[in-house]
């Protein structure tokens, strides 16, 4: 192991791979494992491209165009859809990086951290409760500027939001972050070096050199199919029993942190912590609870007709 990657899996609380470090023969699990992508940013005319955004960027977009659809079905007007949609996500993404700041201040702010790096969002750093209730409060102010209900536009866009986050996961793929405990599991995934043109470590702009640090759990890829299979159960209970009253997004809450709560349980990477457990562990089951109880106390809630989407 060469003394970057040392650098890299010390930073990063990894544990080297048996095989197929620092030029060992890679064995059977390490082969079989899931690679990472070479690189996660293109120079194009001089621009970077970045990977994290761009799955951003696709699932903001797939989220839109499915809520569009969701809300004029329950009788609401499609092109309210974007109107909050140009509100609520750049508060939502402010938000977001906010949370993110707040509990994971000891990155930029800690012992060794990079407090100029604080605004850079392309690196990563997006907390999902953060921008929920960001992008949420902007969507209420449109909603309440234009005389709306909130809970069935809630309900409308509660399975696309879970599609989103799966999509933005990939992000994490890109930038090489956020990942689980080292595994010798098949579907491993690859944390490959990152270096620049001149062989310097550069793991956000640099390009993989081949060399595999540590084969983790991908944790990312847990997220993402738990998030579309989530989203698809959501689907599937709202056509069956025609929920209303905010029971959608309730279940769209219990589902994600349920996911959510054991999945942080398997990730290895820098994190605040609380009564010894990971802060979003800790939200999670919060937010888990509170939508339960709910579910319980709005069950008696029916579907809003089309006339009753107006306050």
């Amino acid at each position: 192991m060469t003394n970057v990657q040392a650098t890299i899996v010390q930073q990063n609380g990894l544990v080297p791979h048996d095989g197929g470090l620092g030029g060992h023969s890679p064995d059977v699990t390490l082969s079989a494992a899931i690679p990472s992508p070479s690189q996660g940013v293109w120079m194009v005319g001089g621009f970077p491209i970045r990977g994290y955004a761009l799955s951003i960027l696709v699932g903001i977009l797939g989220a839109v165009l499915w809520s569009q659809r969701r809300y004029a079905a329950r009788g609401g007007n499609r092109e309210v859809v974007l109107d909050v949609a140009l509100a609520a996500v750049p508060v939502g993404i402010i938000g977001g990086r906010l949370y993110h700041l707040a509990t994971d201040w000891r990155t930029y702010w800690g012992p060794n951290g990079t407090p100029g790096d604080w605004w850079k969002i392309t690196n990563g750093g997006l907390g999902i409760w953060g921008a929920v209730i960001g992008g949420g409060l902007a969507a209420w102010a449109v909603l309440r500027w234009k005389h709306l209900a909130l809970a069935p536009f809630a309900d409308s866009v509660a399975p696309p939001i879970l599609v989103a986050q799966g999509i933005g996961r990939l992000g994490n793929w890109f930038n090489q972050e956020l990942y689980g405990r080292p595994t010798d599991l098949p579907w491993g995934l690859k944390i490959f070096e990152r270096v620049d043109d001149h062989g310097v470590l550069d793991p956000v702009l640099g390009h993989s050199n081949g060399h595999v640090i540590a084969v983790v759990q991908p944790t990312f890829l847990y997220e993402m199919l738990w998030n579309f299979a989530i989203a698809a159960l959501i689907v599937w209970i709202d056509r069956k029993f025609r929920l209303g009253g905010g029971r959608v997004f309730a279940l769209y809450v219990a589902g994600y942190t349920a996911g959510r709560f054991w999945i942080e349980l398997l990730r290895a990477d820098t994190a605040t912590h609380v009564f010894g457990l990971r802060i979003n562990t800790i939200t999670s089951a919060v937010c888990f609870v509170c939508a339960v109880i709910f579910l319980v106390w709005t069950r008696s809630r029916r579907r809003e007709t089309p006339e009753e989407l107006r306050t």
